[in-house]
């Protein structure tokens, strides 16, 4: 009995000083985190040499020069073969629209001005995209959810013909957290998802209803995306399956075309929230067309990784994307977008992890994967690439744990999560948060759907459970109002603008706390048995499941 007493009490004590041993291992490791390279780093890379690192531009070269040569002076070994590059074929699509579309409502035709009322593109690499007197068709907010239980296309024969679809989802203004997720957008309440659900369903043409706070953002910003190229990953069938026209249609027009036909658009909003809500043919007919160019082209990934022990084959990815927006208008004198920000300090956030990794004193169980994709400023492509062409099996990819944008005005006390509640990585956030005397804030604008709008999503949509986490709106010395009046400074004046470069008044110690932060989320779930798993309610849950059945 004693010996078996000594046993147990040898086993606790060695447990003790193994939890000990790595909790003091982590602590050093957290000393490579620094506030030095992080402004050095950002210096860099967001310097008029990069020329705003815009893909398949000179920029693109320097940039991929510079991140394989830090990946290789960190340790990270390449992560393809004996490469660090993904190549990414994508394709450049301008469309132009050639006249006004025509509406036929009600035996009545009016008359829509581009950019004005409304805006279309295509994806379809034909030289003529058209509709021909397309009959539109009302499909509330054109959403399948099965998980919801709703379906705004059952009964409705939408082939062929041009869907009409409200922005954003039913949760929206409800004032019920338990329908949808409230006012945080799903997925379904992405425009993109809208277009792809169309075309699902097969229709000729899809057009969202435009309004500031379903969508996010004012009409301007729909007109300044439309006015320029649109880049796309090349797939084989030339997008053949997607809808000849996607738009948007202004809230002004939309609402006189359905008064025409004696329908009150507000009130059809109200209705389209209601469970079993019944589209309808619409007594209108829509006629356009669009002139398509395009050229394709390579873009690149970069990718570094730390080889795990005997959980090797699984991986955990860091992710941060390397491109801007290139060389664009002049403003006050200055044509080069340098991105700084825009994506800089999530660059060197996503570096600082690395070196914090080899800096313990062995490598974790998992592999860690450095990643950062191309293209995101023009939709995702370059991890929306990766997800649809992987290197590693997705059902082997533990986790993604990106960052964008992450603002350079010092230590936050919150950390914000943006698509809070989807998985249990918030959890494992909130526990390391709490160590450094930080507190869980919800994304307070969470029916802009940022969730869906940075390199996380392209991991998510495939299943994979994806975190986007940084502090961002309680400064710690200086409060909440504080920080959301130099967000809003930023946003006006830098955001996508050749103003987004460093400043000597940086203060970038809230870079590297989060870095910090983050490498303890990630060296845990890099060590545990479990995989991090999707709440109930999340849309890619049932994705993800059907990946071990």
């Amino acid at each position: 009995m004693k010996t078996t007493r000594h046993l147990l009490y040898g086993a606790i004590l060695l447990a003790h000083i193994a939890c000990n041993n790595e909790s003091n291992n982590l602590t050093i490791a957290e000393k490579a985190i620094s506030e030095k390279s992080i402004v050095e780093f950002v210096k860099e890379i967001g310097s008029d040499k990069f020329l705003g690192r815009k893909p398949f531009s000179k920029g693109e070269k320097v940039t991929l020069e510079f991140l394989q040569e830090r990946y290789k002076e960190i340790g990270l070994a390449p992560a393809i073969g004996n490469s660090y590059l993904q190549d990414v074929p994508l394709v450049k699509i301008k469309g132009t629209v050639e006249s006004p579309m025509h509406i036929d409502a009600h035996n009545s035709m009016k008359q829509w001005e581009v950019f004005d009322d409304f805006v279309a593109f295509s994806r379809q690499m034909t030289p003529i995209n058209e509709l021909n007197h397309s009959e539109m068709v009302f499909a509330g907010y054109g959403i399948v959810a099965p998980e919801y239980n709703w379906n705004d296309y059952e009964g409705l024969d939408v082939k062929g013909k041009t869907v009409v679809v409200l922005v954003n989802d039913p949760g929206l203004y409800s004032g019920r957290e338990d329908f949808f997720t409230g006012n945080a957008m799903t997925y379904y309440g992405r425009w993109t998802y809208k277009y792809e659900e169309a075309a699902r369903q097969g229709a000729a043409g899809c057009l969202i209803i435009h309004e500031d706070k379903g969508a996010g953002y004012p009409w301007s910003v729909v007109v300044n995306s439309a006015a320029v190229a649109k880049v796309y990953p090349v797939v084989e069938n030339d997008y053949a399956d997607r809808c000849q026209i996607e738009g948007w249609i202004h809230a002004n027009v939309a609402n006189q075309l359905f008064a025409s036909l004696n329908q009150n658009l507000d009130s059809l909003k109200n209705e389209a929230k209601q469970s079993g809500f019944n589209g309808f043919k619409m007594d209108a007919k829509a006629t356009m067309q669009l002139h398509n160019s395009w050229q394709k082209d390579v873009s690149h990934n970069v990718l570094g990784i730390i080889k795990g022990t005997d959980l090797a084959d699984e991986y955990l990815f860091y992710s941060a994307h390397w491109d801007h927006l290139g060389i664009g208008k002049p403003m006050n004198g200055d044509s080069i977008y340098n991105g700084a920000v825009d994506n800089g300090t999530s660059l060197a956030w996503m570096m600082e992890i690395a070196k914090a990794f080899k800096a313990m004193p062995g490598p974790p169980r998992r592999s860690i994967v450095f990643f950062a994709p191309t293209a995101e400023e023009s939709g995702l492509n370059g991890s929306g690439y990766y997800a649809d062409n992987p290197i590693f099996p997705i059902n082997k990819t533990v986790a993604n744990i990106n960052n964008d944008l992450m603002l350079p005005f010092g230590k936050c006390r919150d950390v914000m999560i943006t698509g809070y509640g989807k998985s249990d990585l918030d959890d494992l956030v909130k526990k390391h948060a709490e160590k450094q005397g930080r507190y869980i804030l919800l994304d307070p604008n969470a029916h802009t759907g940022m969730y869906y709008r940075s390199d996380h999503f392209s991991f998510a949509r495939v299943g994979i459970p994806a975190l986007f986490a940084r502090g961002n709106n309680d400064h710690w010395e200086h409060g909440q109002s504080y920080m959301s009046e130099k967000e809003q400074y930023w946003i006006n004046n830098c955001y996508h603008k050749p103003d987004d470069e460093y400043e000597e008044w940086w203060d970038v110690s809230g870079v590297a706390e989060d870095a910090r932060l983050l490498f303890r989320v990630g060296w845990e779930i890099a060590n545990t048995d479990a995989y991090p798993q999707w709440k109930a309610q999340a849309e890619f849950k049932a994705i993800r499941d059907k990946q071990f059945q």
